[in-house]
């Protein structure tokens, strides 16, 4: 397959987007009530099982970054584009959620919004065959 600068411009997005929320993952669960001031939302109401229920986040935004990552090292572009696709439902739902709410509109577009555009915009060429 020849590489062209739309394959790389898929894989680094794909690289970018499950390092990125590996990382926001880890903050989740080792810090979770800071990482959650990243988000856009008010802060949960204390309580002593809150950061539990923080660092469930955590774990699930871990295990979505490394089935990325598998697919960029094991998987075919196509499936790579595929999964791409549907896990850029993950920062529209978080957008969405955030602008229910009136979060923070800039958090909600500027984040959760840019990353699905551009996870969208990976995935097309990838399930397209044309990166």
């Amino acid at each position: 397959m020849k590489e062209t600068a739309m394959h790389w411009f898929s894989i680094g997005v794909a690289l970018l987007a499950a390092v990125g929320i590996i990382l926001v993952g880890g903050m989740y669960l080792f810090n979770p009530r800071a990482a959650t001031q990243s988000f856009g939302l008010p802060l949960p109401e204390a309580g002593a099982n809150i950061a539990w229920w923080l660092r469930l986040k955590g774990v699930r935004d871990v295990v979505s970054g490394l089935v990325v990552l598998a697919l960029v090292i094991w998987g075919t572009p196509r499936l790579l584009g595929i999964v791409l696709m549907i896990e850029a439902m993950i920062p529209a739902g978080d957008m969405s959620l955030v602008l229910t709410a009136k979060g923070s509109t800039a958090t909600a577009l500027g984040v959760h919004g840019l990353t699905a555009g551009l996870m969208i915009l990976a995935a097309i060429p990838l399930i397209m065959g044309l990166a």
